[in-house]
């Protein structure tokens, strides 16, 4: 079982450096917001190649709303990846399997409800989980399919693109996705690149793919909690159409899905920025939710 890390702390103001320690040894690095008076506590699931240091004022105004919260990062990114991602081995499962587990595992405790918040591929490790049935409701920003098909045209013309001309040159020269050379945030793994481009060209992504074991689905149809997907109308990665194609999978879940307006946010939302500083109407949308549970 995941543990608390007692020997590699740092502390600054309200929040914490710890590191936990996935079921298979590895050690995940992350930081805890703490409230002055716990309503609930919060566990970010973070979008692909995005550090947790991104999530950092979302983490400080939950916890101020009384919201402690954990950010993380899974292993190969951020302050949990190795010295170098040539022949590290990890894959999307591994962060789900493993590094997300761990964090719900930590933030788990029966007397105070654990609320989970997803970015886009958070949307999808939450199905994955070993341990969902410890969360009382989660909230997906972003979340899609991945497949180009539901992207507008020229976006799709622009991933297609990215998959088959530029990234598998660059990996070929680095042996691991260099996404930080494009400007799209962190390096990735080699196994994390080859599932995304692979799964992104199902119109239902994974679900889809017929090297996928079936009982996936069956995992997925065993989440029963409440879910709030919400996804921003020029959110060109993860368009209503793209995230209703997934989040399907959660038949037995209570599901809300939303269309974000984002003429009411100053330069929009796009992918990114439901967490940034203008975010903080969606962020009051959804840490109201949680209260109500």
């Amino acid at each position: 079982m995941p543990h608390k890390n007692l020997g590699n702390r740092t502390t600054d103001n309200n929040s914490e450096s710890i590191t936990l320690i996935a079921s298979d040894g590895y050690p995940i690095k992350a930081t805890f917001y703490s409230a002055q008076q716990t309503v609930g506590n919060i566990v970010i699931a973070s979008a692909t190649g995005v550090p947790q240091q991104f999530y950092r004022r979302f983490a400080k105004y939950a916890s101020s709303q009384g919201f402690s919260t954990l950010t993380f990062d899974y292993r190969g990114i951020g302050k949990s990846k190795p010295l170098s991602l040539l022949g590290f081995k990890a894959d999307f499962f591994d962060w789900a399997y493993l590094d997300l587990a761990a964090a719900i595992d930590y933030m788990s405790n029966r007397s105070i409800p654990l609320f989970m918040v997803g970015h886009s591929f958070g949307g999808h490790a939450f199905g994955l989980l070993p341990n969902h049935h410890k969360v009382s409701r989660c909230y997906f920003y972003a979340t899609g399919a991945g497949w180009h098909g539901w992207m507008p045209f020229v976006e799709s013309l622009r991933v297609r693109l990215l998959w088959n001309v530029v990234l598998p040159i660059l990996i070929k020269w680095k042996g691991y996705a260099p996404f930080s050379m494009l400007g799209m945030g962190e390096d990735l793994p080699l196994d994390v690149y080859k599932q995304w481009r692979h799964w992104c060209r199902f119109p239902h992504y994974f679900f889809d793919d017929p090297k996928v074991s079936s009982d996936l689905l069956k995992k997925y149809a065993e989440v029963t909690t409440p879910i709030i997907a919400a996804n921003a109308l020029d959110d060109l990665w993860a368009q209503p159409k793209s995230r209703n194609a997934f989040v399907e999978a959660y038949k037995n879940a209570p599901l809300e899905c939303v269309n974000i307006d984002p003429s009411l946010y100053s330069g929009g939302i796009g992918h990114i920025g439901y967490f940034r500083s203008k975010a903080h109407p969606l962020w009051d949308n959804m840490l109201h939710w949680f209260r109500e549970h």
